[in-house]
């Protein structure tokens, strides 16, 4: 039987994971590939590395063992960063040996490079486990619905953000308590800022953009905000008004133009990415050609990542060269639709003096921007009042220049929090 070697760059966490599922689904590979596909190398720079089960005869320190080895048909880099890992994936690619990555920040940095040295020696170059984890986004968009004009890709694409709002909508804690207790869990790193700043989606999806609307698009091109700002008050207005915070990644098609951001929103309690709770992640598409489809599951953790891997490992062996897969099929240059010009509803939370006229101050400044009130719920009293506005669609140039000006209002108290409104019902 034929045989396909494997060089792992990389045995922690996932790299484990893809190690043990060739080794305990080697039956099930050979029946879906018809070849033994097989663990033949890893690449560690500990001298001193071993890990259970792992034959210390496949370890080697330097890459030019896996670079130079005929028996190895398929790299499979896991070392994460976006220096050493671009550095081995194009001499990978250059020298015509397939390259399976779940490398998100280098993708989205630096894509238009890897494919490039990918199709310079026609070799494959998959991503699956870069996205979504185990959720099959990748696989649907480029090859299920590559004739299906996607026209928008929306949602959870971070588990650690998903966890803490949850926590936060469930417990009624703050942001910072939350933090605390999913780095104690797990479910947050030591350093959590890309994660809780948006980074990490936002590379998410200049990759989904990139696919579903075959159009290059990089993480330059993907405005971010996090969800430091979110606060539990936030959060309750929201559930009384019908509304679940979420971290969403949101790419849209608009007149030929597309639109690609991370940032906190309300969706309603209907939407079905609102019962999307934990560190699991779900992708929601729409397109006039089948409405709207949802693709939920785990987006991070070692075997599921892994299992992702491995289901990129078997498509290249399956694949034929020369096919269309092989490519990021960024055939297109969709321009850029300006944020400022996007259309979005809004909450908006307001501290303003309880005093006569107030109201109708603020409802006359956004009149002069064209912002329109959708419903208010005031609630205090004393000295000082809370307002909580949801806003019908509008420009967000216009909705943002009518907040600065509102700054200036001597009857504002202190810092407004927004929050954009998305998803229908």
């Amino acid at each position: 039987m034929e045989k396909v070697g494997i060089g792992l760059l990389g045995y922690g966490t996932v790299g484990s994971g893809v190690g043990k599922l060739l080794v305990k689904n080697a039956e099930d590979i050979t029946l879906a590939t018809g070849r033994q596909v097989y663990l033949k190398r890893v690449l560690e720079k500990d001298p001193g590395f071993s890990a259970p089960g792992l034959d210390p005869a496949l370890l080697t320190a330097r890459f030019e063992d896996i670079l130079e080895d005929p028996g190895i048909d398929i790299v499979v880099e896991l070392i994460g960063g976006v220096g050493a890992a671009l550095d081995f994936q194009l001499r990978a690619l250059r020298a015509g040996k397939n390259v399976v990555t779940a490398n998100k920040q280098l993708l989205a940095q630096h894509g238009a490079e890897l494919f490039e040295a990918a199709e310079s020696t026609n070799a494959h170059l998959r991503f699956e486990a870069s996205a979504v984890g185990a959720v099959p986004v990748i696989k649907v968009l480029r090859e299920s619905l590559v004739a299906a004009e996607v026209k928008t890709i929306f949602g959870i694409v971070n588990g650690t953000t998903n966890y803490m709002l949850s926590a936060m909508a469930e417990t009624g804690a703050e942001y910072g308590d939350v933090l605390k207790e999913a780095q104690r869990l797990g479910y947050a790193e030591a350093d959590p800022t890309e994660d809780v700043g948006g980074k990490d989606a936002a590379a998410k999806m200049a990759i989904l953009a990139s696919i579903g609307f075959h159009s290059r698009t990089g993480l330059d091109d993907v405005a971010y905000e996090g969800i430091s700002g979110v606060t539990s008050a936030d959060i309750a207005h929201g559930a009384r008004l019908g509304l679940v915070a979420k971290l969403l990644g949101v790419a849209k098609l608009i007149d030929g133009r597309m639109n690609v951001r991370v940032y906190p929103a309300f969706i309603p309690r209907a939407h079905p990415l609102a019962g999307v709770t934990g560190a699991y992640n779900a992708v929601f598409l729409e397109s006039d050609a089948f409405d709207r489809i949802m693709l939920f599951g785990p987006g991070a953790g070692s075997v599921p990542t892994a299992s992702a891997v491995i289901g990129d490992i078997i498509s290249v062996v399956n694949t034929v060269k020369g096919s269309f897969v092989q490519n990021c099929l960024c055939y297109k240059d969709v321009p850029f639709f300006a944020g400022a010009d996007m259309v979005s509803s809004f909450y908006l939370r307001l501290r303003v003096s309880d005093q006569p006229g107030v109201l109708a101050k603020i409802a006359s400044l956004f009149g002069d921007h064209g912002v329109s009130i959708a419903s208010m719920v005031q609630e205090g009293g004393g000295d000082a009042a809370e307002l909580v506005l949801l806003l019908h669609p509008v420009r967000e140039a216009q909705f943002f220049a009518a907040l600065d000006k509102m700054k200036s209002l001597p009857e504002v108290q202190g810092e407004s929090a927004f929050i954009r409104i998305e998803g229908e019902t």
